[in-house]
C-alpha cells in the first residue's frame, strides 16, 4: 500500500484526487477514521498490517461506532484493498429502552362478566325501590278497583250463583241470603266485590312490580324471565281462581249446605258469611295454583335445587291431599283425587321448571328421550284410570260438577 501523502501512488483511491491548497490532506477518508477523530489511526503504517496493530480496546474507552452507511461507501471507494471492516452489530439506541406490555387480563368467568350488570343498591336504597313498588302497585289496584266498581251490579250476580245454584240443588225456596247488618249489603257489593276483582284484573300488573323488585339481584340474562313470570303468574292465579269458582267452591258449598237437610236444620246463610267463605277459597286456590311460579323463583335465586324438591316430593303430596280433604270433606276418594291431583301436576311442573332453568344455566340440552317414557306412561295410566271406572263402576263426563260421575 502506497503511503497516503503521495496523490500519485498506486494505492491512492480513484475517487479522491490529489488535495489542492483548501482541502486537507485527510479529506477523502471517512470521519471516523480520520486522525483527528481516531487516534489510533496510523496512515504511516500499511493497511496490511493496520488492522492486526491496533491496540486492545477492551479496557479502553470505546471508539464511535462506524454506522452501516460509513462501511458501506469505504468498501465501494476501496474495493481493491485488503483490509475490510465490520459495520455495526446495531444502531445505537437514542433513548430509553420501550416499557414491556402489561400483561393480558386474566379471563373472566361468565357469572362475573354478568355481575357487572347487577344493581347495587344499599339498604336505604333497598327500601326506596320497595316503597316505589308498592305505590305502583297500588296505584294500578286503584285503576282496576273503579273499573270494576262501574260493574259491580253483574259482578254481584256472578258472587252470588253458585249459592242460588246450591239452594236451587237442595230445593230451598226462596234461594237468597239473609241480610243481618244494615251496612253489610254496601260493604260487600260496593266495596268488597270490586276489590276482589281488581286483584285479578291488576294481577299481571302487581306481578310486574314484585319482578322489578326482586330483577336488580339478578344477572342481565336471569332478568329476560320478567314476561314469562308475569304471564305465566299471572294466568296461574286466574286459572286457579276459576277452577275454585267453577269446581271447588260450587261443590263444596252444596255438600256443606245439604249436611243439615231433612234434619229439622233449614239454611240461612248470611250475605256476610258467604262472601268470606267465597272470597277464602278464590283467593286460596290461586295462590296454590302459583306454586310452579313459587318453585321457579326459588331456582332461580339460587335457594333450592330439582334434585331437593323431587327428594322431599312425598311431604309436599302429602301436605296437598290434606289440603284437598278439607277442601272436599266428603270419603269419596274419586273426588279427592280431582282436588288433589291438579296440585300435585302443579308441584311436577314447577320442579320440571325449576330443572330446565338448571339445565340452561349450566348450558345443557333438555333429556328427552330420557323423559319421553315416563310422560306415555303417565298419560296411559290416566286413560286406563278413566276407562276402568267408565266400564266397572258406572262413571260417565257430564256437563256439571263433578264432571265425572257414577
Amino acid at each position: 500500500m502506497a503511503n497516503p501523502e503521495d496523490p500519485q501512488g498506486a494505492g491512492a483511491p480513484p475517487s479522491a484526487g490529489s488535495p489542492g491548497e483548501n482541502q486537507k490532506p485527510f479529506d477523502h477518508l471517512p470521519v471516523e477514521l480520520s486522525p483527528e477523530v481516531n487516534p489510533e489511526y496510523h496512515p504511516d503504517i500499511p493497511e496490511t498490517h493496520a488492522a492486526h496493530e491496533v491496540p486492545d480496546q477492551t479496557h479502553s474507552e470505546p471508539a464511535q461506532e462506524v454506522t452501516g452507511e460509513v462501511v458501506t461507501d469505504w468498501n465501494s471507494g476501496h474495493a481493491g484493498d485488503s483490509m475490510s471492516l465490520t459495520p455495526a452489530v446495531s444502531p445505537a439506541r437514542s433513548g430509553p429502552p420501550p416499557p414491556p406490555p402489561p400483561p393480558p387480563d386474566p379471563p373472566k368467568d361468565e357469572e362475573d362478566e354478568e355481575e357487572t350488570g347487577m344493581a347495587r343498591m344499599s339498604f336505604l336504597e333497598h327500601l326506596e325501590e320497595l316503597r316505589s313498588r308498592l305505590l305502583w302497585a297500588l296505584a294500578g289496584m286503584g285503576v282496576a278497583f273503579f273499573v270494576c266498581l262501574i260493574f259491580s251490579d253483574q259482578l254481584w250476580a256472578i258472587v252470588f250463583e253458585p249459592a242460588g245454584a246450591a239452594l236451587r240443588a237442595l230445593n230451598v225456596v226462596p234461594p237468597t241470603l239473609r241480610l243481618i247488618s244494615p251496612t253489610d249489603a254496601f260493604q260487600i257489593m260496593w266495596m268488597k266485590v270490586p276489590i276482589l276483582f281488581a286483584c285479578f284484573l291488576a294481577s299481571p300488573w302487581i306481578l310486574y312490580q314484585v319482578w322489578a323488585f326482586i330483577s336488580p339481584g339478578l344477572y342481565k340474562h336471569e332478568r329476560r324471565y320478567a314476561i314469562p313470570f308475569v304471564v305465566s303468574s299471572a294466568g296461574l292465579f286466574v286459572l286457579g281462581g276459576l277452577f275454585a269458582y267453577f269446581i271447588a267452591f260450587r261443590f263444596g258449598l252444596e255438600f256443606l249446605l245439604g249436611m243439615g237437610i231433612g234434619k229439622g236444620v233449614d239454611p240461612a246463610v248470611s250475605i256476610n258469611e258467604y262472601y268470606d267463605l267465597f272470597v277464602d277459597i278464590m283467593l286460596g286456590v290461586g295462590i296454590v295454583f302459583e306454586i310452579p311460579v313459587l318453585l321457579f323463583l326459588l331456582t332461580l335465586v339460587r335457594i333450592v335445587k330439582p334434585a331437593f324438591l323431587v327428594r322431599h316430593s312425598r311431604y309436599v303430596i302429602l301436605v296437598i291431599v290434606i289440603l284437598a280433604a278439607v277442601i272436599t270433606p266428603t270419603g269419596d276418594v274419586f273426588n279427592l283425587a280431582i282436588f288433589a291431583t291438579p296440585m300435585i301436576v302443579l308441584f311436577y311442573v314447577g320442579i320440571l321448571a325449576s330443572y330446565m332453568l338448571v339445565l340452561k344455566r349450566e348450558k345443557r340440552n333438555f333429556p328427552w328421550k330420557r323423559f319421553m317414557p315416563f310422560i306415555l306412561i303417565a298419560l296411559a295410566v290416566l286413560v286406563g284410570a278413566a276407562f276402568f271406572f267408565a266400564k266397572y263402576y258406572g262413571y260417565h263426563f257430564v256437563q256439571r260438577w263433578p264432571l265425572f260421575v257414577k
